[in-house]
């Protein structure tokens, strides 16, 4: 089984990044991680990193913190295709669950786009639960104790 780490991403690392993607169905779910760098350029409050496993990179996630305090929002989280279904979301997940903890968080939300191979399945497996409340977009709600 591979190590999975969260790293910084670096001009040495940010093109690999940018080209890891999702499977072509699943590309409706979430945003090119080329869009996600950019647009949390413009969120002082945004934080991400690349999802290696060993010293590959496999996936990229970011995140913020809310509002409410000790709550993080997960913005953007992906596999690249390639990388799926090895055990690696849920690793990095727990890794970043680890880090916000460590930072004093006790509660993760994320949001999610409703439809057929999205990621609602995945989430409620590693112990998010639906909320009540949409998005302006459209997209549910989730949260999740840390």
């Amino acid at each position: 089984m591979s190590v999975i780490a969260l790293r910084d991403i670096t001009a040495a690392t940010v093109r690999v990044i940018c080209d890891l993607e999702t499977r072509e169905e699943q590309k409706r779910f979430v945003a090119p991680n080329a869009v996600s760098i950019a647009q949390a350029y413009f969120e002082p409050r945004a934080i991400f990193r690349a999802v290696y496993a060993d010293e590959v990179p496999v996936g990229f996630v970011m995140w913020k913190p809310t509002d409410e305090t000790e709550v993080a929002y997960l913005w953007r989280f992906m596999i690249d295709h390639n990388h799926q279904k090895m055990g690696h979301a849920k690793q990095a997940i727990t890794q970043l669950i680890d880090l916000l903890r460590d930072a004093g968080y006790r509660r993760m939300q994320t949001s999610v786009v409703l439809g057929d191979g999205g990621p609602l399945d995945f989430y409620r497996s590693i112990g998010f639960v639906e909320t009540d409340a949409m998005l302006s977009n459209g997209e549910r709600v989730l949260t999740r104790s840390l």
